[in-house]
């Protein structure tokens, strides 16, 4: 992967960052972040803001553009906006509640069988992110200090769809949440939907 590809992928994963904090992560100097930054400012990918916490210079933060979003997979958006259109004109809105339970517990089985070698909670959330990564999520997951865990997805592969019908959003923390019950309570605290950076889920023990 090119250092330009890396670095979108960066700020995709991790929200706005400097061309310091670009180049840290690269291995290479604040002035080489600056040239690819500039790179691919000019191709409409990236731009910058500057921003002032307490004395000293104004911090210079790079974000993604929405042309940039569309680089990341969309699993043919339009597609699944014509389908959805289509199930709905054809069997109403219960067919397509009917779908998205199909598709629901078509996942859940899937998710079930993966976990039940890992015994541990923590296995279970990073075979979990494993699974979700390779289905174009891009999700991680962190152990925190109070001994909670935070499953994150910085993108949305089915986004159109989830945008279009917000089923699909209520059955994805509703299978985390059977998926896990009775070991945890997963809860979710940012959702892409609502502009935030990416969607996130904690997981608490119970």
């Amino acid at each position: 992967m090119s250092n330009a590809d890396q670095i979108l992928e960066l700020l995709k994963t991790r929200g706005p960052l400097s061309a310091a904090e670009l180049g840290e992560s690269l291995g290479i100097t604040s002035m080489g972040a600056r040239r690819h930054l500039q790179a691919l400012a000019d191709q409409e990918l990236v731009y910058w803001q500057e921003s002032i916490a307490g004395r000293g210079r104004p911090k210079r933060s790079w974000y993604l553009t929405a042309r940039a979003m569309q680089r990341f997979p969309d699993r043919h958006a339009e597609l699944s906006l014509q389908l959805i259109e289509s199930v709905t004109e054809l069997f109403g809105e219960q067919g397509l509640e009917k779908l998205i339970n199909q598709r629901e517990q078509q996942q859940l089985s899937a998710y079930q069988a993966a976990l039940t070698a890992q015994h541990s909670l923590s296995d279970q959330i990073a075979t979990l992110a494993t699974l979700r990564r390779t289905e174009g999520y891009m999700a991680d997951w962190q152990a925190l200090d109070d001994g909670s865990f935070m499953l994150l997805e910085h993108h949305c592969p089915i986004c159109a769809a989830a945008t279009a019908c917000q089923g699909f959003c209520r059955s994805e923390l509703e299978i985390f949440q059977t998926l896990l019950a009775g070991q945890a309570r997963v809860e979710r605290e940012q959702h892409l939907l609502n502009d935030d950076l990416r969607c996130s889920y904690r997981i608490t023990p119970i």
